[in-house]
């Protein structure tokens, strides 16, 4: 039997109540999973506890977890302040369907913190919260057309949920009609001239993108790109909105804003703003964020004004997690920690490629991580192509074969450790030195059966 069938038949008889699990899921979710990125063979994860840096399947398999949350647990797993919090105000009533004293608090956190957050908009997701952003900047221009950048994610609506994935031509989903890609300019993020090309023609609406670069760093853009398009930008008076629902609060306490010193029109937030709670936010100048203004004019607030509702905007207990998670970042602590732990891991994983001799590389920033892997054995591991990174293609960063992502993953699993996705993950204020040792074990295990079956290569 091959490695690949022998790896699948052990993965799956460590995890027989996951299966279980599983039977019963393919008759009642429509997909099997709950989101494309759970998809997993033989079968996919089923949690059922957190603690700290660690989760439990189960079957009671462990895992060290660089997943957190799909990015939002900063402080990790059932954090026992937000745990609190959370139950007092469930104490108080679930929700309301008003406006509460928690929901100023958390706006007023996250105007303290985001440099740019003049004023507050809260949603339900960051896919609510780009497409709310984007509604806003339409209708202060009064253009529709919207500047994207290949490789980079805004969630799946259907203004945004093709040019993430190669080939970034390709349309993104069934079910999306083709006119509204017709409304979409699509660059990449390497050369600011065509970009200014594009805003000279004067029917771009906004540009939006991952201050990151694409996928929350895989495809990675330099603080100068940043700089260039925030000056053609504001020069064409087109609405800059970054898209910072992996970075904010994350890249530095106010975001990537924050660290890289670049102010955008409007910002995408979610996840850590919600302290592991379900919740959203448009943030942004207070010119254009009047837009949601009632004024008791009637022509005015039928006509000339954003529409916006939700059911569950700021609720009561997403509002209650995201106050603690907020004043903890306040501090700086959470975000300094997990910068350090995410350097630890860094350093340690791209030694063990080094020692192993395997044509690939580890690279991040904050506390983020993402490897990547020479599919055609190009040694790309000297000084100056790390430092290059962001020139490179992001067809080439985000083209790394499927089968080598999905096997990478499953390995690291089977030896312990979860991952975000590709093969990345991010790094909370609650993972420890020992966390990265025995990640860095699994992982050395990972990368020299990937070589031996000819999955990557050796320099």
């Amino acid at each position: 039997m091959a490695a690949h069938d022998e790896l699948i038949a052990a993965y799956a008889a460590k995890r027989p109540r996951s299966g279980a699990w599983h039977e019963r899921a393919r008759d009642a979710l429509a997909g099997g999973v709950g989101h494309d990125l759970r998809h997993s063979e033989p079968v996919p994860l089923y949690i059922q506890r957190g603690r700290g840096s660690r989760k439990w399947d189960a079957d009671g398999n462990e895992y060290i977890d660089f997943l957190m949350g799909n990015g939002a647990l900063l402080l990790g797993h059932a954090d026992e302040e937000i745990v609190q919090a959370v139950c007092e105000a469930a104490g108080e009533g679930t929700h309301f369907g008003n406006d509460h004293p928690l929901q100023i608090e958390w706006a007023e956190l996250i105007q303290q913190l985001i440099p740019s957050a003049d004023r507050v908009r809260f949603t339900n997701s960051g896919t609510e919260s780009t497409h709310l952003a984007i509604r806003l900047a339409r209708a202060w221009t009064g253009r529709t057309k919207l500047l994207r950048f290949e490789g980079h994610f805004h969630g799946w609506h259907d203004g945004v949920v093709h040019g993430y994935q190669t080939p970034f031509e390709a349309d993104g989903s069934l079910g999306v009609p083709s006119h509204v890609r017709e409304q979409t300019v699509m660059l990449p993020d390497t050369d600011l001239a065509p970009i200014e090309t594009a805003l000279q023609n004067g029917d771009i609406a906004a540009a939006i993108v991952e201050p990151s670069g694409g996928s929350w760093g895989r495809a990675p853009v330099s603080r100068e790109f940043l700089s260039g398009l925030r000056e053609l930008t504001t020069r064409f008076d087109v609405p800059l909105i970054f898209d910072e629902i992996v970075t904010g609060f994350r890249y530095s306490p106010g975001g990537a804003q924050g660290l890289f010193d670049v102010l955008p029109d409007l910002t995408c937030l979610a996840k850590i703003v919600a302290g592991g709670m379900p919740g959203g936010v448009v943030a942004g100048r207070e010119d254009i964020m009047r837009l949601f203004d009632i004024t008791g004019d009637g022509e005015h607030d039928r006509f000339g004004r954003v529409s916006h509702q939700g059911t569950f905007n700021a609720a009561p207990l997403s509002a209650a997690a995201g106050v603690v998670a907020l004043r903890r970042v306040r501090t700086e602590v959470p975000t300094r920690t997990a910068d350090e732990r995410a350097e630890q891991l860094r350093s340690a994983w791209d030694a063990v490629l080094e020692h192993e001799g395997i044509a690939g590389y580890v690279y991040g920033q904050s506390s983020v991580f993402h490897v990547y892997f020479e599919t055609n054995a190009e040694r790309l591991r000297d000084a100056s192509c790390r430092s290059d990174l962001h020139t490179l293609d992001a067809g080439r960063l985000k083209g790394m074969p499927g089968r080598l992502n999905e096997q990478y993953q499953r390995l690291l699993r089977f030896h312990g450790v979860d991952i975000m996705s590709g093969t990345g993950g991010v790094l909370s204020a609650v993972h420890t030195s020992d966390d990265i040792d025995q990640a860095t074990s699994a992982f050395k295990k990972t990368v020299v059966a990937l070589r031996d079956e000819n999955v990557i290569h050796s320099l």
